[in-house]
């Protein structure tokens, strides 16, 4: 079985774009990536991606060549990059493929995301009452871990201004305004406690990574990246997960992103608190702070203390979100898993610039979390320069 490694990276723009459609982001980022790699495109042998919206990722071809290459179409919710990831690395350990493509794109149109019921094997009442709102029950999820753990609104406005300032470094962001504490807390409430700013939009963007066989990668020189770990998994009983309709069983309830990142942890043989610098999906405020410690980055409650020391910024002892996450960049849904890598294999290469985290860092993981409750991590290993 084949050890894998990323040999290219690419990302399109984020944000609103007028005339450019989602294809073309993903193309863009594609033809990005086979730059990077400098590899061509006849030189991908199978291929993985999707979009949420935008269209079939197999159709990609038709821009790029008809090389006649597997191209598998992904749709897992938020983390469709992400599953398309993974299903990328199986390709080349199983020996299918030596070089693989990982694509995922969207263009939302403006506005909340209106998901149907029926589609979530959810009866019409549910979306009839409003519980398919996504802003709810993130609001509510973050409102009873505020209670339980002692974090305060400040701590959610931290999470945002941290994000928008790392934006500001990030060329490709959507959101590269700073803001103030004092902006985000009184910014107009959507769910208390969230409040606009404290919530990411859905966007526009594409992102694609290249991935190669141990004896390919060997042969392009060292800017590879290492594959560790990657983990996938569904939500278990007891978790309380978007559009759950109850919390099931007794005490604690559980989140698939804790069993995920423990298995992806175990794989690659190293422990939370050897990692540098680490990406965590946000699509608002609180759902960063939550998984900083249902990924074992932290305990329960200890985020209050770490945001205010500066833990968790470019030059902290965790950097996480170094790009601005998705607050900074919105979430496209197919493509923001595969932003994550992309920042990640960027900051082990040494090449975020203005954003990149000092000390040389050796190790980074991402973590995607889409609903109804599926995640995805990584852990990536930086190779010699």
């Amino acid at each position: 079985m084949s050890d894998v490694f990323i040999v290219g990276a690419g990302l399109s723009r984020f944000g609103r774009q007028d005339g450019v459609t989602g294809r073309q982001m993903a193309v863009t980022a594609i033809q990005t990536a086979l730059a990077d790699a400098d590899l061509t495109w006849s030189d991908v042998q199978i291929a993985f991606g999707g979009s949420d919206g935008s269209g079939l990722a197999d159709t990609l071809v038709a821009d790029l060549g008809l090389t006649g290459i597997p191209f598998t179409n992904v749709k897992n919710g938020c983390a469709t990059g992400g599953s398309a990831l993974v299903s990328a690395i199986n390709a080349i350990r199983s020996g299918a493929a030596e070089v693989a493509l990982a694509v995922g794109f969207d263009k939302h149109p403006r506005g909340a995301f209106d998901p149907r019921a029926e589609e979530w094997g959810l009866s019409e009442g549910y979306g009839t009452h409003g519980l398919m709102v996504t802003t709810q029950f993130f609001a509510m999820k973050i409102t009873r871990y505020m209670a339980a753990h002692g974090i305060s609104d400040t701590t959610l406005a931290r999470v945002a201004e941290k994000a928008y300032r790392n934006g500001q470094l990030n060329p490709n962001a959507w959101r590269r305004d700073p803001k103030t504490i004092e902006e985000i807390a009184g910014s107009p409430m959507v769910n208390d406690p969230l409040t606009q700013f404290m919530f990411c939009n859905p966007g526009e963007g594409g992102a694609a990574i290249l991935l190669a066989s141990e004896a390919v990668a060997a042969r392009m020189g060292g800017r590879a990246v290492a594959v560790r770990a990657v983990s996938t998994g569904t939500r278990p009983f007891g978790s309380f997960e978007v559009f759950s309709p109850a919390v099931q069983g007794e005490g604690e309830p559980s989140s698939v992103s804790t069993e995920v990142a423990r298995r992806a942890f175990e794989t690659a043989g190293v422990a939370p608190a050897d990692i540098d610098v680490a990406q965590l999906q946000d699509t608002e405020s609180g759902a960063e702070i939550m998984h900083m410690s249902e990924c074992g980055f932290c305990e329960d409650g200890e985020q209050e203390f770490m945001l205010e020391r500066g833990d968790t910024e470019i030059g902290g002892r965790l950097p996480v979100n170094t790009d601005g996450g998705c607050l900074a960049n919105g979430e496209p849904i197919g493509a923001s898993g595969l932003r994550q890598v992309h920042e990640i294999v960027t900051q082990l290469r040494g090449e975020a610039g203005d954003r990149q985290v000092p000390g040389d860092p050796r190790l980074g993981f991402t973590h995607v979390y889409g609903a109804p409750g599926i995640s995805a991590c990584t852990v990536l290993e930086r190779g010699r320069r």
